[in-house]
């Protein structure tokens, strides 16, 4: 993975293990304002390096990320917070993207959750069906 390859190798396996299998993240844009906007996704870490998300149309994020692709992607917390995995990079709105249920790594990380509050993976592209590619600049960890 492109983001991690500075790292120490039994760093660099232990963050990549997270970014692989964390289902949870903390994306980070910023506002027409300046006032930043931090929400919970679910993401895909891609063997390119990139991230995936997905979002409901209309979301202010997808507004945010038009106007200043600039955001950050933090990892869920872990026991006392002493394990910080943040990435910084650009965004961008990927309309052209393959929907969440044509994306078998997606489904496959997401497939019980998304079972338990959305019932398909059919819905749920359905509903979160504007893809974000995010791709890094720097890597925090």
């Amino acid at each position: 993975m492109l983001t991690t390859a500075a790292l120490p190798p039994s760093r660099r396996a232990h963050v990549e293990t997270r970014l692989a299998t964390n289902l949870m993240a903390w994306l980070t844009t910023v506002g027409p304002t300046g006032r930043p906007d931090c929400v919970p996704v679910w993401f895909l870490a891609g063997d390119d390096g990139r991230f995936l998300v997905y979002s409901q149309p209309g979301k202010a994020k997808l507004r945010n990320i038009a106007a200043n692709p600039a955001v950050a992607l933090g990892l869920d917390v872990t026991d006392i917070g002493r394990d910080i995995i943040r990435v910084e990079g650009t965004a961008a709105h990927a309309p052209d993207h393959p929907r969440a249920d044509q994306v078998p790594a997606y489904v496959a990380k997401y497939t019980e959750r998304i079972g338990a509050i959305f019932g398909t993976v059919e819905r749920f592209a359905e509903l979160f069906s504007a893809p974000i590619v995010v791709t890094p600049t720097r890597l925090h960890a």
